[in-house]
């Protein structure tokens, strides 16, 4: 377990299991950095926390991962950063005993509480739910697992071609020292679950898991142990466009709500998120709000740098930083420039869209940076036009660091931030309104001083301590009663 004395702090004396499906530095944006804060932030108010994945690849690379988290501090070494398949195989061949155990005994039956007749608001979940439990298919082939030796441990069924291959129940092989066949588990959610065991048996308290992946989750929801509570986090969006309370569901957030009432809690990163999905759903699940925190930075206007607008976000196509390039060069404020930091798939064609428009001059791609709130701390404003959001935290960073924001009014994260004060939304989608915000922030220097002596304030409601006072309280109600599988 981690350095963290047990009990000390606010959270309560338990066994706390961060638990991503992978988690690499500079990859999946937000929510790597996201999940890797929280993990940190628990350390440091008290609890004994350690960080899971089940990324197959091998131990060379895990270890890789965890050094360039501790060189960024985004994981210091007192955090304990485990893999699955790091503990898979044992020392002298085959799988690890608490493996081989699993596969060789019957996994005892998933649960499956479906009454009958039980619509979640518009999403009816028989049929899902029959979905989530049941999913099989003939696997096309199987990958064989090796240990630093060579040495074949287990086989994991390849399913090409099926964004839901994690919740195939195709076998998973499991061998011993010799390469023969000890048993076999349900899937890759018996082959999770299994590990998910086999770490409760070696705490003598109470466990917590933070799940922070959405497919993990679905396979956790029949995941039975007295001794464990599942606090499930939420990082995303569960809409299609136009991004309305009552818009289509993502086809894969239908199947999750079909189960969230399996958890112990779900934490949702802002209220307004959690009233939507409240009032959408209603029903059983336990649906709290417990916001990404952020290091409030003491606020030093010595290295603002006049006329500076900056962006911070991956480029993807939901960023929309076409949007941004036109709106600030719309609003035509002498002696500005814009810096667009970040990466992703969008990057060809925002450089595209640059030299189209000869902007090469007042507009830079930056490229990504490991020190956001450097950028931030330099920057006259910070605009977004993202068209969606979880949080948002490049919001809420900006506002720590004492920088206006001028957003679109999306769901979810940029309202919640900004109506607290720090920045100005406009209606979204609207260009001509982003581009008025953007000149009035820029030539309105007393709206600009107020914006920018409100940010820090606002950005309170988001602290590393508000957050984890949350989180804890979540965690405390999901232990004061029984378990929910």
């Amino acid at each position: 377990m981690s350095d963290a004395a047990p009990g000390e702090g606010i959270f309560p004396d338990a066994a706390f299991l961060v638990l991503s499906s992978r988690l690499i530095p500079g990859l999946d944006g937000g929510y790597t950095i996201a999940t890797a804060a929280r993990a940190r932030q628990m350390a440091a108010h008290g609890a004994d926390v350690q960080v899971l994945t089940v990324d197959p690849a091998d131990a060379e690379t895990h270890a890789a991962h965890r050094a360039e988290f501790a060189r960024l501090g985004m994981l210091p070494a007192g955090i304990p950063l485990r893999n699955l398949f790091d503990e898979a195989s044992a020392p002298g061949g085959g799988a690890a005993a608490w493996l081989r155990t699993a596969a060789s005994a019957p996994e005892p039956p998933r649960v499956n509480h479906v009454p009958p007749s039980a619509p979640v608001g518009d999403v009816d979940i028989r049929s899902t739910r029959q979905e989530v439990v049941h999913s099989s298919e003939e696997p096309d082939s199987y990958r064989e697992l090796t240990d630093a030796e060579g040495r074949a441990y287990a086989a994991l069924p390849v399913i090409q071609g099926n964004p839901d291959w994690h919740l195939s129940t195709a076998p998973v092989r499991v061998y011993d020292e010799a390469g023969g066949t000890v048993g076999t588990l349900d899937g890759f959610g018996g082959l999770y679950r299994a590990w998910l065991d086999h770490l409760v048996e070696e705490s003598d308290r109470p466990v917590v898991v933070i799940c922070e992946s959405r497919q993990l989750g679905e396979l956790l929801a029949g995941w039975s142990n007295p001794r464990a509570r599942i606090v499930h986090a939420i990082h995303t969006m569960h809409l299609e466009p136009p991004y309305t309370p009552d818009a289509p569901l993502n086809a894969l957030w239908t199947r999750w709500f079909a189960v969230s009432d399996r958890f112990d809690a779900v934490i949702w990163p802002t209220q307004a998120q959690r009233d939507d999905v409240q009032s959408r759903f209603g029903g059983d699940a336990v649906n709290l709000v417990s916001p990404h925190g952020i290091r409030l930075p003491a606020v030093s206007d010595h290295v603002r740098e006049p006329g500076l607008v900056v962006s911070v976000s991956r480029l993807a196509p939901g960023k929309r930083i076409d949007h941004l390039v036109r709106a600030f060069l719309a609003a035509d404020v002498p002696g500005t420039r814009l810096e667009i930091w970040g990466d992703g798939p969008s990057t060809a064609s925002v450089a595209e869209q640059i030299a189209a428009l000869d902007a090469g001059d007042r507009v830079a791609l930056m490229g990504r940076t490991d020190d956001p709130a450097a950028v931030l701390r330099r920057a006259s404003l910070m605009v977004t036009a993202t068209a969606y959001e979880g949080q948002g935290l490049s919001i809420v960073e900006a506002l720590a660091a004492g920088c206006p924001v001028v957003s679109y009014d999306v769901r979810y994260g940029p309202g919640d931030a900004l109506r607290r004060g720090g920045g100005l939304l406009v209606p979204a989608g609207d260009e001509r309104m982003l581009a008025d915000a953007i000149r009035r922030v820029l030539t309105d220097a007393p709206l600009r001083e107020h914006l920018a002596a409100d940010a820090p304030v606002a950005a309170s409601a988001w602290s590393e301590d508000a957050a984890m006072a949350a989180l804890a309280a979540a965690a405390r109600l999901a232990l004061s009663a029984p378990p929910r599988r």
